[in-house]
């Protein structure tokens, strides 16, 4: 079954709906810079009301060793996310954590550079000059066709909608689609109904995936 991450999460009333939308996990963004940044304190709080069943996720982007640290335990978080420029070594300091590592994608990425990292999962989204992430804009998806052979799970970003979600997963055959800003009515407010009709799609055509597949999907074994 593909799994379903919404990110940018900065209220209750969001989190709420998502979770009854039947998404796997929540992304909390603790980058000051985005419009989606959300105070530790204020993400702890709407943590505390999500059911353990909920994966929740802290977004960092080139953020010191001891505040990543200080807000997953604060926060509770079950994975951490790296956007930014992390280097390997930074990735593999967080013991007990399950990591993301992610690749802005601008041009064909090295499957050596990718494979320097060892975390739970790669995260592919839409290379932005200006922005970190969030764009809202899909990348070209051939440009990773070639990393299918990834024994780690594959989360899918980058201008993912209600409107292009089925193709992606059936071209990509992900084991996460991941979308942030293409769900919203304004930066950093979620769209309850785009958010209800993404997650369907997504789990309605991943059953369908699932059943063509021969072999197991990256992240699998």
């Amino acid at each position: 079954m593909i799994k379903v991450k919404i990110c940018g999460i900065t209220n209750v009333e969001d989190a709420l709906n998502s979770i009854a939308a039947c998404c796997d996990a929540l992304g909390f963004v603790f980058y000051k810079k985005s419009p989606r940044y959300i105070t530790p304190q204020k993400a702890g709080l709407i943590i505390k009301k999500l059911p353990a069943h909920i994966v929740k996720i802290g977004v960092f982007v080139n953020a010191r060793e001891n505040t990543v640290r200080k807000i997953a335990t604060l926060c509770r978080l079950n994975m951490l996310q790296f956007h930014g420029e992390e280097s390997p070594e930074f990735c593999a300091r967080f013991k007990g954590y399950k990591i993301i590592k992610a690749f802005k994608v601008k041009n064909k990425i090295s499957l050596d550079k990718i494979l320097s990292y060892k975390p739970f999962a790669y995260l592919f989204d839409t290379f932005s000059a200006a922005k970190m992430g969030g764009t809202g804009k899909r990348f070209n998806w051939e440009l990773i066709r070639h990393l299918e052979g990834i024994r780690r799970p594959i989360f899918l970003s980058g201008g993912l909608n209600e409107r292009n979600v089925s193709k992606a997963i059936k071209e990509i055959r992900p084991d996460w689609v991941d979308a942030c800003s293409s769900l919203e009515c304004v930066p950093g407010n979620k769209d309850h109904i785009k958010v209800r009709r993404f997650v369907s799609l997504a789990k309605a055509k991943g059953r369908f995936s699932n059943q063509s597949k021969s072999v197991p999907s990256p992240g699998t074994l």
